[in-house]
Order: C-alpha cells, then sequence, then structure tokens
C-alpha cells in the first residue's frame, strides 16, 4: 500500500508556522495570497482589527481570461497594488500561505511590486 503524503495538510502546517511570526496592521497590512487550480485571490489584511482592506482575484467582474496561469496571478498583483494605493497603503508584509515562492505566487508578488506596493 502506498501512503501519499497530504501536500494542503503541509501547506496548511507551514502557513501555520509563518502566522505565529508575522501580522499585519492597519498601516502596514498582511498580503495573503491563496492560489486554487483554476483562480488564485490576494487581499489586504490588518490583523490587528481583523478586517479586509482590500482584494483582487481572478473571479473579479473586470477580470478577463483564464485565472489559473501566471499571467492572471500578475494581473491581480497589479489590480490588487492600484486598489491598496487608492486606500493609502503602500508598504505591506507578504503572506504567501505555506506555498512556495515559485510560479504563480511570485508572478502575484512582481505584479504588485510593479503596481508601487513595498515589501
Amino acid at each position: 500500500m502506498v501512503n501519499k503524503p497530504d501536500s494542503n495538510k503541509a501547506r496548511l502546517k507551514r502557513h501555520a508556522r509563518v502566522r505565529a511570526k508575522i501580522s499585519g496592521t492597519a498601516t502596514c497590512p498582511r498580503l495573503n495570497v491563496f492560489r486554487s487550480a483554476k483562480h488564485i485571490y490576494a487581499q489586504l489584511i490588518d490583523d490587528v482589527n481583523g478586517v479586509t482592506l482590500a482584494a483582487a482575484s481572478s473571479m473579479d467582474k473586470e477580470f478577463e481570461g483564464f485565472g489559473g496561469n501566471k499571467e492572471a496571478a500578475r494581473k491581480v498583483g497589479e489590480t490588487l497594488a492600484k486598489r491598496a494605493l487608492e486606500k493609502g497603503l503602500e508598504t505591506v508584509v507578504f503572506d504567501r500561505s505555506g506555498y512556495i515562492y515559485h510560479g504563480r505566487v511570485k508572478e502575484l508578488a512582481e505584479g504588485a511590486r510593479e503596481g508601487g506596493l513595498k515589501f
């Protein structure tokens, strides 16, 4: 019998370990990333007050195209940066949620940096 490790369970353990160390505030929110097979989501979270300050995803109405590739991730990052700058947020803490900083997560981060966010 083959025992395949549960990769999402391992990711959630990594995410919990990172979340114990980083936290977002109203002036420097946490940029949280979630990726599924078909879409990618990002939001800026103020952990002190427990509120989402800005969000963007490939499910938004103004988003066009397939949401599960690197181009989509970059567009989501740029959209989130634009929405954050409109609210006066420039500095963030990046939370990759246990995902490897590679592929779509990296593209989203680079898109957010191109849009004007600093992290």
